[in-house]
């Protein structure tokens, strides 16, 4: 079956096994990104959904993910600081929630937050910014318990954000400090509060197209709403701050295979982008996504939201608001 034929089958059923996903990994790249847009354009018609997001805490990780420059065992230069007070972070999400923001999370640092006047603390800022009516509130805080996401979810969460990063087979050559098991449990316990699900990963750090395969099968059966890509930007310091860019038809090449693999989610196009797409930015939504980040990321500026919503309408599509 070749990549025609299969994007029609995708379109038409919604699903693509393993072997056949496979053969995408050599397929034509423009045949290819066509059936991607195509795919992309039947579940998501011409809509783009943004999300933004907050550095709650930042830095003195004890995990040692060798891609993030915020591990307290790098040498890195970023700003480091505890978990920011009420009315500041506060502050900074109503900043981060522009018009054509569907979703602002708040990002922390570290494996888990555990002392009880930190969640609560969160809790009450979610509660708070859920007044707005023209976004959602997600949050990305490491590791978590059943009960902490069943009171993040009360105060007022809508998603829950927890990358797997890469497949289960490479990963310990990224992380050893906290397991692939712990968390595939993080991602059941906000599931199981009835959080919605945000999961994906980066790519560029020296895995196959059999990881990126693995990883996107492994989250395709943990339905999250929303994927988020990530692509390497090595950081001086880091154990991978010498890895090469990744190209940006390869780059391409991932988005289209997560595409294929999960027709109707949301699949976003996060960190890196700017530095591996380059002039061929506007190409993520021919390659299947349908939505971004918008605004900087933890301890890398971004580019400016203006930039990203001109060219969403240069490209004939819309911003999606999601509302509560």
């Amino acid at each position: 079956m070749d990549v025609i034929e299969l994007y029609q089958k995708v379109a038409a059923t919604g699903f693509i096994r393993r072997e056949e996903a496979q053969t995408l990994i050599e397929a034509d790249i423009y045949d290819l990104m066509y059936g991607a847009n195509k795919i992309r354009h039947r579940h998501k018609g011409d809509t783009v959904e943004f999300c933004s997001i907050v550095n709650a805490r930042s830095g003195r990780c004890s995990n040692d993910c060798s891609f993030c420059a915020q591990s307290s065992g790098w040498k890195t230069k970023i700003k480091t600081f505890p978990l920011l007070a009420e009315r500041t972070l506060a502050a900074r999400i109503a900043q981060a929630a522009s018009p054509d923001t569907g979703h602002v999370g708040i990002v922390a640092s570290g494996p888990a937050i555990r002392k009880k006047e930190e969640v609560d603390r969160i809790c009450r800022v979610i509660k708070k910014a859920g007044a707005t009516d023209h976004f959602s509130i997600c949050a990305s805080l490491g590791e978590l318990s059943l009960t902490t996401a069943r009171r993040l979810k009360k105060a007022g969460l809508k998603r829950y954000h927890h990358n797997l990063e890469t497949s289960e087979n490479f990963y310990p050559q990224i992380c050893s400090t906290i397991d692939y098991k712990t968390r595939l449990e993080t991602i059941e316990n906000a599931v199981d509060a009835g959080l919605e699900l945000c999961c994906g990963g980066i790519f560029g750090l020296g895995e196959t197209w059999e990881d990126r395969l693995d990883l996107a099968f492994t989250i395709r059966r943990l339905d999250p709403d929303s994927v988020p890509l990530n692509f390497l930007r090595p950081i001086k310091g880091t154990p991978l701050e010498k890895q090469p860019l990744l190209e940006p038809l390869e780059a391409l090449r991932i988005i289209s295979l997560f595409r294929y693999i999960m027709p109707d989610k949301n699949i976003k196009v996060c960190g890196g982008r700017e530095d591996i797409l380059r002039d061929i930015q506007s190409w993520m939504f021919y390659a299947g996504a349908n939505g971004a980040m918008l605004g900087d990321y933890l301890t890398i500026k971004g580019r400016k939201p203006k930039a990203d919503l001109r060219m969403v309408k240069d490209l004939g599509l819309e911003c999606k608001i999601s509302r509560r």
